[in-house]
């Protein structure tokens, strides 16, 4: 099989030239998240039906959507690559292990795979972004700024995708808390690409994590006009402009974004369910009325009952479940979750770690036992990491824990909690009227009434 080189130098086994030059504008338009990736990888495998490669790239976008029910689509991929791996280089076999393992629900092995394969080629940008996946809902950020770190000496503005990386890159640092790296290198690639979402995104992160809530919304809007391209990510960047107007009180607000922007149509696809289910539930801890908006989102987790693809997707569906689901589908759940929890994928690991008592926390809480919540959240926070996902998307089961505690009488753990949070940030005027009541509870008086009039400031 011929040898050739894709856009960034790496060697590529195909029939001919242009199966590679359709690979090189599908992984492109993966990086800059657009809407065509997978109908641009369509002409490489037309031009070379046989292509490792390109067999492998269809299997993990098919993986990357995180849906059960697309495994055997991945896994038919998985066939045609290993049926050519034969005469495929080193990295490419590397590739169709990964995919293998990832198939098969070893997805830790799969990220092992991909950080074994960068040492040799620090410019395999599928691996480096798929690795940063990896270690992203395995909830370890500092692992994720390595993985970058440890390539980006192949890495120049010369070589085509350099922007998207740093854009990546720039997540990684807000996710290992490097707030000043990461802004900047965020904005540096918004100004190599305006239309990075990723990188936009990654800047709102930063915002977020320094409660700069007012100037968050300013950020993203500034920008909207240049995201035409960019595919369902989108729903989530405007789920970040939502959580800036519901930390500046603005619920009105928040829920217009939410049915315009967040939610505008209904979908199975889990991180939209995410952002639908965890915007919703923040509404309800400041006591705003979400209507009937929970009754489509637990018709899509009933759905998926089974799927298990990520952790952090399960505990996002039991909220949907919790708030508007049926007795029967929640029992269902739960057993699910836990014959999950005994098998051997490695999100089956997680879910015996922290789902099961994150879920259970989420059920107990919205049935009104909130001891109990509290005492199931508290069990999960240790390993909460693990189910993957952001500090920022993480934080409404840390916020859950408190309004438990809080709601449980549990003065001074709230107290302490509330503290926390407090004092780690965003300063809204909602969680300041928390602490104030924890404040109160606990017996700190004069404590409470300066709280309450910190929340009053913020209000206004």
């Amino acid at each position: 099989m011929p040898v050739f080189t894709d856009a960034r130098g790496v060697a590529v086994t195909a029939a001919t030239p242009d199966a590679v030059a359709h690979l090189d504008a599908s992984v492109a338009a993966f990086l800059a998240f657009r809407t065509d990736t997978g109908e641009r990888l369509k002409p490489a495998l037309a031009a070379d039906p046989d292509c490792v490669a390109a067999n492998v790239q269809r299997g993990y976008y098919m993986m990357l959507m995180a849906n059960r029910t697309l495994v055997p689509r991945a896994a038919k991929s998985l066939a045609a690559a290993e049926a050519g791996a034969g005469g495929a280089t080193a990295r490419e076999q590397a590739h169709v292990a990964a995919l293998r393992a990832w198939v098969g629900g070893d997805f830790a092995g799969a990220t092992a795979r991909w950080e074994a394969l960068l040492a040799d080629h620090p410019r395999d940008v599928m691996a480096m972004r798929l690795a940063s996946y990896g270690h992203f809902y395995a909830g370890d950020g500092a692992m994720m700024r390595a993985s970058f770190e440890r390539c980006l000496h192949a890495w120049d503005e010369s070589v085509p995708g350099y922007g998207f990386q740093l854009g990546a890159y720039a997540f990684a640092l807000e996710e290992a808390g490097d707030y000043p790296s990461a802004e900047r290198s965020g904005r540096r690639a918004v100004e190599i690409n305006p239309s990075d979402a990723w990188a936009t995104h990654a800047v709102a992160h930063v915002m977020e994590m320094q409660g700069r809530s007012a100037e968050g919304v300013d950020w993203i809007t500034g920008l909207e006009g240049n995201f035409g391209e960019t595919h369902n990510f989108i729903f989530h960047l405007w789920w970040h402009r939502a959580l800036f107007h519901w930390e500046l009180g603005r619920y009105d607000r928040v829920l217009e974004i939410y049915d315009r922007e967040v939610r505008p149509e209904s979908t199975d696809d889990g991180l939209e369910i995410a952002n639908a289910c965890s915007l919703l539930w923040r509404l309800e801890h400041a006591g705003v009325d979400v209507g009937g908006r929970w009754e489509e989102l637990a018709r899509q987790a009933t759905a998926r009952l089974d799927d298990h693809m990520l952790v952090f997707n399960d505990v996002h569906f039991a909220m949907a479940l919790a708030a508007a689901g049926d007795a029967a589908a929640r029992e269902a759940w739960r057993a699910s979750c836990r014959t999950f929890a005994a098998g051997d994928e490695s999100q089956g690991a997680v879910m015996a770690a922290c789902g099961l008592d994150a879920i259970e926390g989420v059920l107990a809480f919205r049935r009104g036992d909130y001891g109990e919540a509290a005492d199931r959240l508290t069990a999960a926070r240790p390993a909460l990491r693990r189910l993957g996902g952001s500090h920022a998307q993480r934080d409404i089961f840390q916020q859950m824990l408190a309004v438990a505690a809080l709601r449980a009488g549990r003065w001074t753990t709230a107290r302490a909690l509330w503290s926390e949070r407090i004092h780690r940030g965003p300063a809204t005027a909602w969680g300041w009227s928390c602490f104030a009541e924890a404040l109160s509870g606990a017996g700190d008086v004069t404590a409470a009434a300066n709280a309450r009039a910190r929340a009053a400031a913020i209000a206004v």
